[in-house]
């Protein structure tokens, strides 16, 4: 390492140390602040947005240009775009956050105690929390408006891809923030690409009380084995369609075309489909023609490459690949046992979708098959939290601990034991 790298390493993490201190002071009185006085920062967030459209397509221009000539590929590019849609999407899901309840300040459960005392359990936020995600800049609002109704501060360190678009955004929250009266380091966006940035913040356990990566599989194992703050995080969307001998054949056919070719670079995008043999020969041929139509290279097992034999034949791996792209792996399986089976071994536990008309399948499907999401007859591109009606998401857990599946407002506070006593004593 060069003297000039060791300096540059040294003063990144002296800046995110000073993010640090000030989001711990703005987490302070983040905590105390009223519903109104949040509400009232979302949506003139929103009026920012709004306001500011043309300068924020310029930003991303210089980002989108500037990936091409890094070579990004479509479904990154495809992530990044910032296009009129996506910022209609932002500026709705500010709203929609305003909308919501409240969580801060929920009490739950409060009893009275042989003692007298009366007990329960109160919900509060969990502090500053910090965020690490690539490409997509909406993440930026989505993290920001939750972390800002439920009561947190937050740190938000973005890719280098999208610096200048999330630096666009960020100026729209800060003008929000002073509009209404709330601290402008209640959100704070990392305005370095330096990959340090990233060691620092998940580094700081008195500044940071919890992180959520939201990105690729490198970035996501690292957080997990580098941080010394409690990470929320999934590292895979290996998301599976299995169509049940009983499924209505309509249904199943647009269910498996949606949730593969609806967007590709998410991650409740279908990367398998299972298929049960009694209606593999009558459905399959239907579905290959649709995804061909759609460019979606089809890989399949020894079964599915005898009905279609146009079809590569998938290897070991491709059973438990994420591509974000347009590649699907498809298997035929006896029934759905042995579709769970596979789930199981080859899952994410995010999100396992079933196509089937039989009651008694369907609940067991939900039973058994361990994943954050499961889904009856549907897509899996519905598990995201502004289809759950959360307003935004600050991303999918698959963890088991904590929170679980999209997470939103409630996902982003803790509960704390209260008290009422009037001069009780132990006795």
């Amino acid at each position: 390492m060069t003297a000039t790298n060791s300096t540059d390493q040294q003063s990144t993490r002296v800046k995110l140390e000073q993010m640090g201190r000030a989001a711990r002071s703005a987490s302070r009185l983040m905590a105390r602040a009223d519903t109104n006085s949040k509400n009232r920062a979302l949506r003139a967030i929103a009026a920012e947005l709004e306001a500011q459209r043309i300068q924020l397509a310029e930003a991303n221009a210089q980002d989108m240009q500037a990936g091409r000539e890094r070579g990004l590929d479509a479904a990154l590019l495809d992530r990044l775009e910032l296009n009129d849609e996506r910022i209609d999407a932002m500026i709705e899901g500010l709203q929609q956050v305003a909308d919501l309840p409240d969580p801060v300040g929920e009490v739950e459960d409060l009893c009275y105690r042989p003692s007298g005392i009366q007990v329960g359990k109160m919900r509060v936020p969990l502090g500053v929390v910090g965020i690490i995600y690539e490409s997509r800049p909406n993440v930026t609002i989505d993290a920001a408006s939750l972390c800002l109704k439920s009561g947190n501060a937050t740190i938000l360190r973005g890719g280098s891809e999208a610096l200048h678009s999330n630096q666009a955004i960020a100026a729209c929250i800060t003008q929000g923030l002073r509009e209404v009266g709330l601290p402008e380091t209640a959100v704070q966006v990392v305005d370095t690409s330096d990959r340090e940035a990233v060691g620092a913040l998940i580094s700081m356990p008195d500044y940071v009380d919890v992180i959520v990566p939201r990105g690729g599989t490198g970035l996501i194992e690292r957080v997990s084995r580098e941080a010394r703050v409690p990470v929320i995080k999934h590292l895979h969307g290996v998301c599976h369609v299995y169509i049940d001998d009983l499924a209505d054949e309509q249904k199943a056919f647009e269910i498996a075309l949606n949730a593969k070719t609806h967007r590709y670079g998410v991650c409740n995008a279908m990367e398998t489909l299972l298929v049960a043999e009694g209606i593999a020969e009558r459905i399959l041929p239907r579905l290959a023609e649709a995804f061909e139509l759609k460019g979606v290279e089809l890989r399949g097992c020894a079964r599915t490459s005898e009905i279609l034999p146009h079809c590569a034949e998938a290897r070991e791996s491709d059973w438990s690949e994420e591509y974000l792209a347009p590649v699907l792996s498809i298997r035929v399986v006896a029934d759905m046992d042995a579709a769970m089976d596979h789930i199981a071994r080859y899952g994410s536990g995010h999100t396992e979708a079933i196509v089937t008309e039989n009651y008694t399948r369907s609940r067991r499907f939900l039973a058994e098959v361990d994943a954050s999401s499961v889904i009856i007859n549907a897509s899996t591109r519905f598990a995201d939290g502004f289809e759950y009606g959360l307003g935004a998401e600050i991303g999918i857990s698959t963890d088991k601990i904590h929170a679980r599946g999209p997470v939103g407002l409630e996902g982003l506070t803790s509960q704390k034991w209260i008290v009422f006593g009037d001069g009780h004593i132990r006795r």
